[in-house]
């Protein structure tokens, strides 16, 4: 035989292989169990129907395809193949259909085609919660865990907090497998709600879970009148940052004055309202309790002006007698 054809015929059955390296999109695809997935090739139908048509998974055959068809037992009602493009249907996916899949096609009069491409299933999420200790969680005191856990075939895991990427930090740190955040102590600014984002790439689900830290009371404080005029009808409120609301008491110049809400209420305004008014906000669950001062003065007016003035026109008038 002539060498010059034997390279010759070598040569064309490489490039026969290698012709349709690119009928296949690069993958990998993906599809859910029970679902249905679609190898599309890159083919225009033609004129002329194609002279075979041949898939295989893992070196097995699905369907080969010339004037009739053979299709393996285990694909014959799982399985649509369409002639004119080369395109394959396979339906109820199970995990044991994830691998590499090939396709050979032979044109009529052409070199042979030849594309393969991946493919992963996927159970698809279910089930996502965020799991953490029942427990009364106080600032600087109190730590915990927050576990993200969901069924299926779980590819990431996102946390965020308050709709924003969670921010690791000196007493926020995730578990090697991102699973759990750790919170060690919590504080004031660990309360909030928390989210985990489980997904795969056929399905998706987002668990959330609101963390309440008992902290306070802090920055206490009296709004009201610093002085007031005789015969005014004064209100006093008092504020404190505190979780849970703080519960308030006041005492007017040392004394116990038994009202016990976050408001002072002075219907008239006399000579023994004047005074010291302390306001205690305390925090059943953390046990603590803070405290504001105001101090209320009896507001001079225009009588009140002529008053002292004769007061101290009389002295002067005295000196000079």
């Amino acid at each position: 035989m002539d060498r010059s054809f034997t390279w010759t015929a070598a040569m064309l059955l490489l490039a026969g292989a290698c012709a349709g390296d690119g009928i296949l999109p690069p993958g990998p695809l993906s599809g859910a169990v029970a679902g249905t997935v679609r190898f599309t090739t890159s083919l225009a139908p033609t004129q002329s129907p194609f002279l075979s048509v041949s898939w295989s998974f893992k070196g097995g055959s699905i369907i080969t395809s010339t004037s009739v068809n053979s299709t393996d037992p285990a694909y014959s009602n799982r399985i649509s193949l369409d002639r004119a493009t080369g395109a394959l249907e396979l339906r109820n996916l199970g995990l044991l259909d994830s691998g590499v899949y090939t396709v050979i096609i032979i044109p009529d009069g052409g070199l042979q085609l030849q594309g393969k491409i991946t493919l992963n299933v996927y159970v698809p999420i279910t089930g996502a919660v965020i799991r953490s200790p029942a427990a009364v969680l106080i600032e600087d005191q109190s730590s915990t865990n927050l576990t993200c856990e969901a069924s299926g075939s779980i590819s990431t895991r996102h946390w965020m907090k308050d709709g924003l990427p969670l921010q690791l930090s000196d007493n926020v740190s995730l578990s090697a497998d991102n699973v759990t955040v750790l919170i060690r102590p919590v504080l004031r600014s660990s309360g909030g709600s928390y989210q985990c984002q489980v997904s795969n790439p056929v399905s998706a689900m987002t668990a959330a879970l609101n963390l309440t830290v008992n902290y306070g009371p802090y920055n206490t404080s009296i709004t009201g009148p610093s002085s007031a005029s005789l015969g005014q009808r004064v209100t006093l409120q008092c504020t404190a940052a505190s979780v849970p609301p703080a519960n308030f008491s006041w005492m007017f110049n040392g004394n116990e004055t038994h009202v016990n809400n976050s408001v002072y209420l002075i219907e008239e305004m006399g000579g023994a309202s004047v005074g010291n008014y302390t306001c205690t906000a305390r925090n059943m669950v953390t046990m603590k309790e803070n405290s504001a001062l105001l101090n209320l003065r009896a507001a001079c007016t225009a009588p009140c002006w002529s008053f002292s003035l004769l007061l101290i026109s009389g002295f002067n008038l005295r000196r000079f007698m």
